[in-house]
């Protein structure tokens, strides 16, 4: 059987159907790169806003007149069914928390190529009023350290030294089991080998609660000093109408320790724009927030009401003023990150290649996980001494030291 896979969304979302993938890979299947060739066309969703939503289906409708298709992700999730048809097939949301019960555990590597991280967790411990997410994945779900290490040595023994923890919430790993995320980050680093760790998304609520371990884990020096805390807002409360379980000044004194214990590392944090009941006010809080903390990577994303969550019916802000809100906060992201990427240019840094570039070049990230472009095929998962010549607000550029 030949498949095609096409995966959309968090890094979870791509794991998950990679993971997929090479279980059929393991059952004898082979993979094309032509929707054309293939007998089945796998494709993993996500449905966080509606526009994304509604390219999915576009996408899916494209593909289903090619033949078969199977569904993963957050749309197999919440359409309940309601896509389905001759060639469509939905693995829903029963049926793939089942693998995080002991089905993704035995899941053999044929293709590293389409094996983009580790899932961790499936689900979250949040209640937020907006997210789709959390009804689309249900309750946490945790998978044991052993075997999620022993994933990460399937994976290094395919060549890929770069690890990526998948999560909605890495946060909130192991709360179902009584562990937490620090014990997982530090057993994966004690594998031997050169490699490094991406430890994926962290909401502040359940952030602040494991910190001190969590600032000892990224102490190793194969953990990217790169931590992704999605604030939402800078207002206290607009972040009550989002229930979510904390005010701006937990997110403020996790960027204080973090950086405080990590000087040359990287912030990524997450901005709702629209949400009901945002006003100037509201929004100079969250400029005020930026401006303290200097996140490096600002995502910016308009409200986008969710059928299924408790806000789906609520007015949104007008129109006008939500863009100007928006354009305001990117161009201030570009400003901040284009300083900040500034400052590295004149500084010595050991750079791990991850992938080859454009016009002969090649990709690295540096210890706080910032991309640096670097002239010249190198090795992939090779360490590179360099001096940061030239920046641009999103990527480092560099000559061999």
């Amino acid at each position: 059987m030949k498949i095609y896979l096409e995966s959309y969304g968090c890094t979870l979302n791509k794991s998950e159907t990679g993971l997929y993938a090479n279980k059929l890979l393991s059952e004898g299947a082979v993979i094309t790169q032509n929707p054309d060739d293939a007998d089945l066309r796998l494709i993993g969703t996500c449905v966080v806003i509606q526009h994304t939503e509604d390219r999915m289906l576009r996408r899916i409708a494209e593909l289903s007149t090619k033949g078969k298709v199977e569904v993963m992700g957050c749309l197999s999730s919440v359409s309940a069914g309601s896509i389905e048809s001759e060639n469509i097939k939905l693995i829903g949301k029963s049926d793939f928390r089942s693998f995080y019960k002991g089905l993704l555990d035995d899941i053999e590597i044929r293709d590293a190529s389409i094996f983009d991280g580790i899932p961790i967790n499936q689900g979250c411990t949040g209640s937020c009023n907006f997210c789709i997410s959390r009804v689309a994945r249900g309750s946490l779900i945790s998978r044991p350290i052993a075997k999620i290490k022993g994933q990460a040595m399937i994976q290094l023994n395919h060549g890929i030294r770069e690890i990526r923890l998948s999560s909605l919430d890495s946060a909130a790993y192991g709360k179902d089991l009584g562990i937490t995320l620090d014990r997982l980050i530090e057993s994966v680093s004690s594998i031997h080998g050169d490699f490094r760790i991406r430890v994926g998304m962290m909401e502040p609520s359940n952030t602040a609660q494991i910190l001190r371990g969590l600032l000892r884990a990224y102490s190793s020096d194969k953990v990217y000093k790169f931590l992704h805390l999605p604030v939402q807002s800078g207002d206290d409360r607009i972040l009550d109408s989002m229930n979510r379980g904390y005010h701006a000044e937990t997110f403020e004194s996790i960027v204080k320790e973090y950086r405080s214990s990590f000087q040359d590392s990287t912030l990524s944090t997450d901005i709702i724009t629209g949400y009901f009941g945002e006003n100037d006010e509201s929004f100079e809080n969250t400029v005020k927030l930026i401006e303290k903390t200097q996140p490096e990577i600002v995502n910016i994303t308009r409200f986008s009401p969710r059928p299924f969550t408790p806000d789906y019916n609520k007015r949104t802000p007008p129109t006008n003023d939500v863009k100007r809100w928006t354009s305001y906060i990117s161009n201030m992201h570009h400003e901040i990150a284009g300083k900040r990427m500034q400052m590295q240019v004149g500084k010595f840094r050991k750079i791990f290649i991850t992938e080859h570039g454009k016009n002969e070049t090649s990709v690295g990230r540096d210890e706080a996980y910032r991309p640096v472009v670097i002239p010249g095929k190198h090795e992939l998962y090779s360490f590179l001494d360099c001096e940061i010549v030239d920046s641009t607000d999103t990527y480092a550029i560099a000559r061999a030291a």
